[in-house]
């Protein structure tokens, strides 16, 4: 029979692992960099973190998308393929942005569009 004392350990360096392999899987959340890919990419121009414009205001998309499974890939198409029908009948013209930014910017929008 194992101690409780060493079965407790066990169980404390699984969960550090756990959490050290998840901390891995996703990258920090640069609202800074974001913002600034963004903004290269002209996606203020129709998009605002907290009103509509021309289309959805980033608050609204995370709450419309998290916790939907694929969330972040769909976003993501989108962005580089651009979408219509999906928040009325202005279409979203496909943009020229690479994957890796397209997720930066999509992490930042489901996290909150935070600005600081």
């Amino acid at each position: 029979m194992i101690p409780l004392r060493q079965l407790l350990a066990a169980f404390g360096a699984l969960a550090a692992i756990t959490g050290a392999t998840h901390a891995l899987a996703e990258p920090a959340l640069d609202a800074a960099r974001a913002r600034q890919i963004a903004t290269q990419h002209a996606c203020f121009g129709c998009h605002a973190v907290d009103k509509k414009l021309v289309g959805p205001a980033y608050r609204d998309v995370a709450t419309r998308y998290n916790g939907k499974p694929n969330a972040a890939a769909t976003l993501v198409a989108h962005i580089q393929n651009g979408s219509s029908g999906v928040w009325g009948a202005v279409p979203m013209p496909p943009n020229a942005i690479s994957a890796g930014d397209a997720q930066i910017v999509v992490q930042w929008i489901l996290a909150g569009s935070k600005t600081d």
